[in-house]
């Protein structure tokens, strides 16, 4: 693989990043479970209650809250479902990470409840969506986001954008100066 190198230490790259999520063979689904109790989907099946329902949903994350076709709140919920909307653009502008922790600490909290299942969702369930479910795993399960990426590819067809891809590559390089400075602690 390559990689950028920096005083000795090998970086992934987004292209890496690109690679792995190239090697995934699935067809893209409207729902997937993608880790226990975490399901990535699209807004269609995200607007249908009666299946939410059905998969035993009980929280809705929604990574397009108030755009165009993704109807989503709390009052369209109800009481049957604990619901975040984050209003994120699928785009090579937007820092969606100043959602990551936010986003995985609804997921932690969802999954914590009696239970709990989630469903994080955007418009395709591609993008946006799986940055926040990689961004999840990265926080609460220290997965490095190569290991993150290889686990999701195995459940479902995502494809984080560029941008989305860049800012995941920060938050696994914080992480990994995080992790060395509590070892030398």
């Amino acid at each position: 693989m390559s990689t950028l190198k920096d005083k000795g230490k090998e970086y992934l790259t987004v292209k890496d990043m690109q690679k792995v999520l190239d090697s995934c063979k699935l067809q893209l689904n409207q729902i997937d479970e993608v880790w226990p109790n975490i399901f990535i989907g699209n807004v269609a099946v995200a607007q249908n209650k009666t299946s939410l329902l059905k998969l035993g949903i009980t929280h809705v994350l929604n990574a397009a809250h108030s755009k165009r076709g993704s109807i989503g709140n709390q009052s369209f919920y109800g009481n049957d479902f604990v619901y975040f909307g984050i209003p994120a653009d699928d785009s090579t502008h937007f820092d969606l990470d100043v959602y990551f922790q936010p986003a995985a600490d609804f997921i932690n909290k969802a999954l914590k409840s009696p239970g709990g299942k989630v469903l994080v969702h955007c418009i395709m369930g591609m993008s946006r969506s799986s940055t926040l479910v990689l961004a999840y795993l990265m926080i609460y399960h220290e997965l490095p986001l190569k290991k993150a990426l290889q686990k999701l590819i195995q459940k479902r067809a995502i494809y984080p954008n560029r941008n989305f891809l860049a800012l995941l590559l920060d938050l696994d390089l914080q992480m990994t100066r995080t992790k060395k400075t509590c070892h030398i602690l």
